[in-house]
């Protein structure tokens, strides 16, 4: 199984994370993508190609809003070039870099076709344009300037026939995204947390959809000898990720005993002025007892163990979210420290 580490964007932090990243033998590294709270992803990533040979790089995730399928496929190939085949583009309905901008995710027909053509573009194909909804009150069409000649479709057409397709990978939790994710893309990241019965259901959805499908998921994790420390430093970034599970106020997947009651909770309060971090009122809403299901917060031994019964169960990459703003940074440092020895070799001996 694959491990990754998601990480903020600024482009000399990303620098230091990916190093660090790839001496520890992570598999790759992802920069998330939300413009009104970090730098741009692609600057970062580039930086972060530069400074390593062997990790791969990818964005965690980008959205089908704030760029046009072209220019968003652009970059994921622009950064293919620079990095010598390293990139992964990760991709959801949006969050928080839609939230700052007044808008919730994406609607799931546009999110489909976005994703389909960024395949389109990705493998060098032409896109007719009746497939890029823009708006003729922002830009009229093209005919209408009288030229001699003009594109009658859109493609890529500096990427080369020889360079690798950058693989796309839907970050999905409901179930019709999970199924556009197994249809459309090379591998469905789940963002149903840690636990195996809510990843059973997602997969089941997954291969229902597509039987080949490849399977990732997102997990909240922190590696530290003291359990409570453990889920005050994941709490913060397990806010986020379990509030993807209850987005619009009904709860997706299979739950047990106050779950529920626990995600309402966290749907109602949740303050996007605060996203993610570990000192936010959000935080406080979720009990220790939802933590250690949702995510995984203890020593080694139970890292280890918990992430492989996610191996076993099909799970062949996890992009971890560990200590966010609002912890101690101390106990960050010693958690990240103790993961990269403890924890990173296991995974990267068995490849």
């Amino acid at each position: 199984m694959q491990l990754w580490t998601l990480t903020y964007s600024d482009p000399e932090f990303a620098r230091r994370v990916a190093v660090r990243a790839e001496a520890a033998g992570w598999q790759g590294l992802v920069v998330v993508d939300s413009q009104n709270l970090a730098p741009d992803c692609y600057v970062g990533l580039t930086v972060a190609a530069l400074a390593t040979t062997r990790l791969g790089l990818g964005t965690g995730v980008t959205n089908s809003v704030t760029r046009h399928a072209a220019t968003t496929a652009a970059a994921a190939a622009a950064l293919q070039r620079v990095s010598g085949g390293r990139m992964v583009l990760g991709i959801g309905r949006g969050d928080s870099a839609l939230a700052h901008l007044g808008r919730a995710p994406a609607r799931l027909a546009g999110f489909e076709r976005y994703v389909r053509t960024l395949h389109a573009y990705l493998g060098r194909e032409a896109v007719p344009f009746d497939d890029l909804p823009l708006d003729d009150r922002i830009a009229p069409p093209v005919e209408s300037l009288g030229l001699a000649d003009h594109p009658t479709s859109s493609r890529l057409a500096w990427i080369g026939e020889a360079e690798p397709r950058v693989p796309v990978e839907v970050a999905a939790t409901g179930p019709r995204v999970i199924e556009i994710g197994a249809r459309e893309s090379d591998r469905v990241m789940f963002t149903l947390g840690a636990h195996p019965e809510r990843l059973r259901w997602g997969i089941e959805l997954a291969r229902a959809a597509r039987p080949d499908v490849a399977l990732g998921a997102y997990v909240n994790l922190v590696c530290h000898p003291d359990p409570e420390t453990a889920r005050a430093l994941v709490r913060g970034g397990l806010t986020t990720f379990a509030r993807f599970s209850v987005m619009h106020g009904q709860a997706q997947g299979p739950l047990e005993a106050g779950e529920q009651e626990t995600l309402s909770r966290l749907h109602a309060g949740y303050d996007m002025k605060q996203h993610t971090r570990a000192d936010s009122k959000q935080a406080d809403l979720l009990p220790d007892d939802f933590i250690d299901r949702f995510a995984i917060a203890g020593p080694p031994a139970l890292c280890i163990e918990r992430l492989e019964e996610l191996a076993a169960l099909g799970i062949e990459k996890v992009i971890v979210s560990g200590p966010t703003a609002g912890v101690d940074a101390e106990q960050a440092r010693r958690a990240a420290i103790l993961l990269d020895e403890a924890v990173v070799p296991h995974f990267a001996a068995a490849r």
